[in-house]
């Protein structure tokens, strides 16, 4: 006799005052079948316990365990079962068993989660079940016995990156299983798709539990797990659905305009005359009078005459009536008129449509085609503005996320200088606007390393809401996951918005607006987009051409190009050369301020690259020191370290300089991305970087069992040599020699200047190299933008030239004399002219010199001697003469002599040789002449 609460129990009536249940499994894997009253404390007339079926007993889908019987039965029509598993498909409340735990963000002070948490929780929403939008991390927890090995499955949406979705499962005690990566964090979606997530689980009592953290919600439904105990029973079909057959293992949902209650076999057809009701409705609806928002306005195609027209249409399905007060009508179409022109690079050559412009012409879609001018090239890209008919690389759609199917109709409409959100079937759609960009291509008078912008996009829009609304602008790169780039909420006046690309990939722009995101009556709320554009496009249309020949163009350039080291004069659109020892900038405006000279003791290697010939003279005062530094090699190269990181593994910074030479260094990554084919490897090549200085992270092969040591995340550090100098500025780069050792301020420290204009966002980013006749901050650097490198060498001395040395000439012995070269004192040189050997050469004694004066000495005498005596004779003849002519004046009484030309007596013809003189004299002449006057001169006193 059984007793409850010390009273005589009552005897049972037949069947419906007891249930029957299982008792749990013992260890031989047995069970008892028992009967449980229905109210406690009756316990008379109950059947005696039998023995139950296996514990691993279960009955197929569609059948349930009649427990009478402890056999399998099928489900009547209007109900279903999935055998030995669950489902949740429906979410007008939490089921039974759900619960929902909030925390605070790590970092939030204390008293947070109690007074900013207290309300969050994952909420059902009819067809899903939502998570919360604010910053808290909620838990959706679920708790259930398992029989034996089953699975876990759910749809999910997971779209933004920036939120952390996770699933994980507890046992008993609350320990986390071991779950890979792929079964515990959820893969990213496509914004509006649901993906299916399923989990194999073996533990007999499990806790599953979906957490989700940051602002966006996550979305799940249709949680099936299989499993668990028994079925004893079937579950009706929810209304809006119904099963017409016996044994089903799920409920189909009611056509259009029909309708069903709870566990219904059979949907009901509305009165279409005045109601109606969506796919899946558990009852029919009043059909309301049409609104403005029950239609749309559309542009038809250019005709053949280059006219179109604006139309309207109802949303279809059309559940508004026309017929009743206060109902709007279809507005009539409207005129016919001219098509607006075509889009900037398009065309129409007398026809319907507008046609792409062939490769290498532009057309601003009013003009023919032109072909670009030599210098130029088509400046690639995407640029509508004008919205007739939607672009062949554009799609619209509509999607709702409650299940309701919008499909069949367009997201977006065209409506001639804009294109606007469409109607949708229902205010809470999402209305899909989507943009395919393959790839970007720079131009060509754009330098691969210009930076960190490939293209650009940019578009004009407005929003107007009377209600809430968000208009979502997301992108998905290389086909990955779709994330949101911006959004924005309620009215927003006419504005631009631009985004920049920073990778060159394959991307799809997608514009999503959302009137509401509560399904309601509400006005239409409207988002229009006026342009769209998008900069280098790899398959994009020209309209407009930009000068491209600033520099040696690849073959497979799309301009005219010109030579190397050319640039294009405006006025004439001709090909110029740089002057010598200037390169072209490749960002400079056409022109000669395009050519800009290379710094110090630097030359151009065809006008494309400055750098440094290995020579470098230095004078100061009267030395003049001669540097070579070939023997340095084109590029050295450095390592430092080691360095370690958190988890212990060493590692290296290798750096590859380029001193001179004109040869680039070059740091090569051996790495492998997993996520790159085969094909795709071999079409790139390797990942090199080629530049003046670059830097390498090296793991020795020892560090981490290694077969080869790995080299990866290779960086430029300067791809522009400005100058060498001996200065410590140059052009806005500083030296700083505390850094460096003292040394010898006879020999100058010689500065390479470095710097890296692939850095825009780092203005101050250079480098420079000293090198030291014979360190610094670790890696190179201490600030991160400036890397210095200490160079000692040899190689860095000045070379020897004929001015370091001088002669020295050795006395003359036995008509030898020697040559002696001996170096400036102090030697500050090394190497290069070496010092010349000892010459000998012939040479006279003193004793020739005396000879040769003796002699000259006695010829002189004689002359004189000679000379006197000669001098003496002439004399003494013109006394002779002139005592003549002084007789003869003095006979004043004697008669005139007459006169003669005849020579007197005692004399002769040779003693008038001299008193005429019929050529020029000689010197000798000159001598007579003077000491006659001198004779004269002296016979006056006489």
């Amino acid at each position: 006799m059984l007793k409850a609460a010390g009273k005589m129990t009552q005897p049972l009536s037949p069947a419906t005052d007891y249930y029957f249940e299982y008792t749990e499994c013992d260890s031989t894997g047995s069970r008892w079948r028992v009967a449980i009253p229905q109210h406690p404390g009756a316990c008379t007339g109950l059947p005696a316990p039998v023995r139950g079926t296996e514990c691993t007993f279960s009955c197929k889908a569609g059948e349930f365990l009649e427990m009478s019987a402890q056999e399998c039965t099928q489900c009547a029509a209007g109900s279903y079962s999935l055998g030995s598993g669950i489902r949740f498909d429906q979410w007008d409340y939490m089921p039974i068993g759900f619960s929902s735990l909030a925390t605070s963000l790590e970092n939030s002070l204390p008293g947070y989660n109690s007074l900013t948490c207290n309300s969050s929780s994952w909420a059902p929403q009819g067809n899903y079940l939502e998570s919360n939008r604010d910053e808290c991390t909620v838990s959706l927890i679920y708790a259930v016995h398992l029989k034996k090995q089953g699975s876990v499955s759910f749809d999910y949406q997971y779209p933004d990156s920036n939120l952390l979705f996770e699933f994980f499962i507890q046992n008993d005690q609350c320990q986390e299983m071991d779950q890979s990566d792929d079964k515990k964090w959820l893969k990213l979606t496509k914004h509006g798709e649901w993906a299916t997530h399923t989990v194999n689980v073996s533990q007999r009592l499990v806790v599953l539990r979906w957490g989700k953290k940051v602002v966006n919600p996550a979305l799940l439904k249709n949680i099936h797990i299989e499993g668990v105990a028994y079925t004893s029973e079937c579950f009706p079909c929810k209304p809006g659905s119904f099963s017409r057959v016996p044994g089903s293992s799920s409920c189909e949902p009611c056509p259009r305009d029909t309708y069903s209650g709870h566990g219904a076999s059979s949907c009901t057809p509305c009165n279409t005359s005045t109601q109606y009701a969506a796919e899946g409705s558990g009852s029919c609806k009043d059909r309301p009078p049409c609104s403005m928002k029950d239609y749309f306005q559309i542009h038809t195609a250019c005709d053949q005459e280059r006219k179109t027209q604006v139309i309207f249409k109802w949303v279809e399905p059309k559940i508004c009536l026309e017929n009743v007060t206060g109902a709007v009508t279809l507005p009539p179409s409207g005129e016919r008129e001219p098509c607006p022109p075509c889009n900037p690079g398009f065309y129409n050559n007398d026809t319907a449509t507008c046609s792409p412009c062939p490769p290498g012409t532009f057309s601003d879609g009013m003009k023919p085609c032109q072909q670009c001018p030599a210098g130029s090239e088509p400046t690639l890209g995407y640029e509508y503005k004008w919205w007739n008919v939607l672009p062949s690389n554009m799609k619209t759609s509509c999607f709702n996320v409650g299940n309701s199917k919008c499909d069949s109709m367009n997201g977006w409409e065209v409506a001639g200088n804009h294109i606007q959100a469409g109607a949708g079937s229902s205010d809470n759609d999402y209305l899909i606007l989507n943009l395919h960009v393959p790839g970007f291509k720079l131009p060509t008078s754009v330098s691969s390393h210009s930076g960190e912008e490939f293209g650009r996009i940019t578009f004009e829009f407005e929003t107007s809401c009377t209600a809430d609304c968000e208009l979502y602008f997301m992108m998905d790169v290389n086909r990955k996951s779709t994330k949101i780039v911006e959004s924005w909420e309620k009215n927003k006046t006419r504005q631009t918005y631009t985004h920049i690309m920073t990778k060159n990939a394959s991307v799809s722009y997608t514009w999503a607006f959302q009137r509401t995101n509560q399904a309601s009556d509400v006005s239409r709320n409207v988002a229009r987009i006026y342009s769209i554009t998008v900069s280098n496009a790899v398959d994009g249309v020209s309209s407009s051409c930009r000068v491209c020949a600033l520099g040696a163009q690849p073959s497979s350039s799309a301009c005219v190009p010109c030579p190397p080291g050319h640039y294009i004069d405006a006025s004439t659109s001709q090909c110029t050369e740089c002057p010598p020892n200037t390169y072209l900038m490749p960002h400079a405006a056409p022109g000669p301020d395009a050519c800009k000279s290379c710094g110090p003791s630097s030359k151009s290697d065809k006008h494309s690259l400055c750098y440094s010939d290995c020579h470098f003279t230095y004078t100061e005062g009267n030395a003049t020191l001669t540097f070579d530094f070939s023997s340095l090699g084109p590029v050295g190269s450095l390592m430092n370290g080691p360095s370690f990181t958190s988890k212990g593994t060493k590692y290296f910074h290798h750096f590859n300089i380029s001193i001179c030479g004109g040869k680039l260094a070059v740091c090569t990554d051996n790495v492998t991305d997993l996520s790159i084919t085969d094909s795709q490897r071999e079409k790139e090549g390797p990942n090199a970087i080629t530049t003046f200085i670059c830097q390498s992270t090296i793991i020795p092969a020892s560090g981490r069992g290694f077969h080869t040591a790995l080299s990866s995340q290779s960086i430029n550090l300067a791809d522009t040599f400005v100058g060498t100098t001996v200065d410590n500025n140059l052009e806005g780069i500083s030296v700083t020699p505390d850094l460096f050792p003292k040394t010898s301020k006879k020999v100058p420290d010689v500065n390479f200047y470095y710097r890296c204009l692939s850095h825009q966002r780092l203005s101050n980013f250079h480098v420079f190299v000293t090198v030291l006749c014979c360190g610094p901050c670790p890696a190179g650097t201490c600030d991160g933008c400036t890397f210095q490198f200490l160079w000692e060498s040899s190689g860095a001395c000045p070379t020897c030239t004929e001015r370091d040395y001088h002669q020295i000439e050795g006395v003359c012995k036995g008509g030898n004399q020697d040559l002696l070269y001996v170096w400036n004192e102090p030697k500050l040189c090394m190497g290069g002219v070496p010092l010349p050997a000892k010459k000998t050469q012939t040479c006279e004694g003193i004793e020739f010199w005396i000879q040769l004066g003796a002699g000259l000495g006695a010829f002189t005498a004689v002359l004189l001697v000679s000379l006197t005596c000669y001098f003496w004779k002439k004399n003494k003849r013109l006394e002779y003469k002139y005592s003549r002519l002084v007789m003869s004046a003095n006979k004043e009484c004697e008669m005139p002599v007459a006169d003669s030309c005849a020579v007197m007596e005692g004399e002769n013809e040779a003693d008038m040789e001299d008193e005429v003189v019929y050529t020029k004299p000689s010197l000798l002449g000159k001598l007579k002449a003077i000491a006659s006057k001198v004779r004269d001169t002296v016979s006056l006193y006489f």
